[in-house]
């Protein structure tokens, strides 16, 4: 490839608005251009670099069996609204085609494979199924940024299994696990495995290939003694609980304190001597949830303990229409009329303040079981680094880690949702175990430059480099010029040639920044020992190598590069 041809040259600065190191080296080596908030085109280069990470993961799911397919980005509501999340997520976009039809943009798949299987699954003998396809998604997301981490279009592998029972299901389970591990090593990532919430993917439990990085938002809870690891949303751990001898209710007045920090300050008490109570709108109606003032609300937690979603915080509306303020919302006094599910720190704790469900109010000394009771309390409050491992009883610390991969157990839910059954052996009909596994193929790319990478641009896995050797020639001898082009001629696609005109010193800088893991130099100086000089982009070593020698020092080094990569699973 004639480097002059290529579409997406490199750039020396990125627009302000990029603030993401890693977004912004794969926005100047000419690999991605963002089209608008959320939304990116993959240069050649990038696309080149995609299809070598389509290939390893297609590569593991074969070796599992999987067998690709492609269902459509637009589907029929229908079948959402049979699942039952037509309502729920709210990344969904609805739309009408010119009959009226009801369609959807479709954010996951999950409606789609079950709909394929029913069509196309004959007998119980074919189980387990895998199928796995590469696919575009689209999400409505609130929040888009860090570049390709999160994006409204996203270009995804998906797969998921069909089982006879939920112990076939567990059986396949680690094999996916092993073979996603093997593509995240392959890439030149190091990974670690974590329990993880299921949002509106749903099902019983679901695990999260996490990489450790500083620039993430995504918080990790781990424990250094036993190796406890879950997403601080499903995060277990120890708390402290809050005994003493319990005290009259009182109300109080506290003009103008609607929030935990007005009123710990107002009342001149540490916000763990509080308890906030927060309303959020879920498929059974409105439900009251209780923690601490020093705690934050899980809402992974509550929506596991409830066996379904909670979508969104309730409206003023929703809740002056059950008769609650608010700013002032407790579970104090009244008649509850909707369900209440408090967190175990609070039911423990004695003497906490409440809101008074009357504006600029409280209560104060409230306790659970005397003041209010609910047969609902649980773990509901996120957890905190400074925790004690209920494990091993070690501490437990917070870190910060991009999620590059999401495996999940969805059990039976979908296909009895959506009454998908098969035939067993004695002639019943039973509702297969399903389980989903995805990865965000931008998401990998990006982590892929945040763990290669150093400060004169990207260092790319010989697995993913789009070219494996960067070629360049110094001085216009006419000698020169027929040498390289006859190298480019040999190496074909892959080599990138920097055919331009410009200095040497503005080459050498363009290929450092690329990150090809290769790179020639054709030069007088050397041709007349018949010799070029190969430079490793990685290790910085420089070979002198003769030209009838040449393609084989390449094989060998791209090779030892590759095998390099595979070996960070051993």
């Amino acid at each position: 490839m004639h480097y002059t041809k290529l579409l997406g040259k490199t750039l020396r600065d990125v627009p302000q608005s990029i603030r993401t190191p890693s977004y912004a080296l794969l926005h100047r080596g000419g690999f991605v251009r963002q089209m608008a908030q959320g939304l990116y085109s993959f240069l050649p280069m990038g696309m080149k670099v995609l299809q070598n990470i389509q290939r390893i993961i297609a590569e593991e799911m074969q070796a599992l069996g999987g067998q690709e397919i492609y269902v459509p980005v637009v589907t029929p509501s229908d079948i959402w609204r049979r699942s039952g999340r037509l309502d729920w997520i709210g990344e969904l976009i609805p739309f009408r085609d010119r009959h009226g039809r009801e369609l959807v943009l479709s954010p996951t798949h999950e409606e789609a494979f079950v709909e394929l299987v029913r069509v196309a699954l004959s007998s119980y003998r074919e189980m387990p199924l895998f199928l796995y396809q590469f696919q575009i998604k689209f999400r409505d997301e609130e929040r888009t940024k860090d570049g390709l981490v999160r994006t409204k279009e996203i270009y995804m592998h998906d797969a998921y299994s069909f089982h006879r029972s939920y112990q076939d299901l567990n059986n396949f389970f680690p094999k996916t696990f092993t073979a996603y591990k093997k593509v995240f090593d392959r890439c030149g990532i190091e990974t670690f495995a974590g329990e993880a919430g299921v949002g509106y993917i749903g099902g019983e439990k679901s695990y999260e290939f996490l990489m450790p990085t500083d620039a993430a938002d995504h918080a990790i809870i781990l424990c250094d003694k036993c190796q406890y690891c879950a997403s601080k949303e499903v995060a277990v751990g120890g708390k402290k609980f809050l005994r003493e001898q319990e005290r009259a209710l009182e109300k109080v007045h506290t003009p103008g304190c609607a929030t935990i920090d007005e009123l710990a300050e107002f009342l001149e008490v540490p916000k763990e001597r509080t308890a906030k109570s927060l309303v959020y709108d879920t498929p059974q109606g409105l439900v009251m949830a209780v923690v601490r003032g020093d705690y934050e609300l899980g809402l992974e937690k509550l929506s596991g303990y409830l066996k379904y979603p909670a979508y969104r915080p309730a409206s003023d509306e929703e809740l002056a229409a059950v008769g609650l303020v608010p700013g002032y919302l407790s579970p104090v006094g009244g008649d509850q009329k909707i369900r209440v599910v408090v967190d175990d720190a609070v039911a423990k704790s004695n003497n906490l303040v409440f809101g008074a469900n009357q504006a600029d109010h409280h209560l104060i000394n409230g306790n659970f079981g005397r003041d209010f009771d609910t047969p609902d309390v649980t773990d509901i409050a996120l957890t905190r680094d400074e925790k004690i491992c209920l494990q091993c009883g070690g501490r437990l610390r917070e870190i910060q880690a991009l999620e590059v991969g999401h495996i999940f157990k969805l059990g039976d839910y979908y296909t009895r949702m959506m009454n998908l059954t098969y035939q067993d052996e004695r002639g019943g009909s039973t509702y297969p175990h399903m389980g989903c596994y995805g990865v965000g193929l931008g998401r990998l790319m990006d982590a892929v430059v945040r763990s290669n990478h150093d400060d004169r641009g990207i260092l790319w896995p010989a697995s993913l480099a789009p070219f494996q050797v960067y070629l360049m020639s110094v001085g216009k001898s006419l000698g020169v010029k027929k040498v390289v082009e006859e190298l480019h001629r040999e190496l074909g696609e892959r080599a990138l040639y920097d055919d331009r005109s410009d200095s040497p010193g503005v080459k050498f800088m363009d290929a450092d920044l690329i990150g090809i893991p290769l790179r020639i130099v054709v030069a007088a100086k050397h041709l007349g020992d018949g010799k070029v000089e190969l430079k490793e982009r990685r290790s910085g070593a420089i070979h002198l190598v003769a030209l009838d020698q040449l393609n084989r020092a390449v094989d060998d080094l791209v090779a030892r590069g590759a095998g390099e990569t595979r070996a960070m699973s051993g």
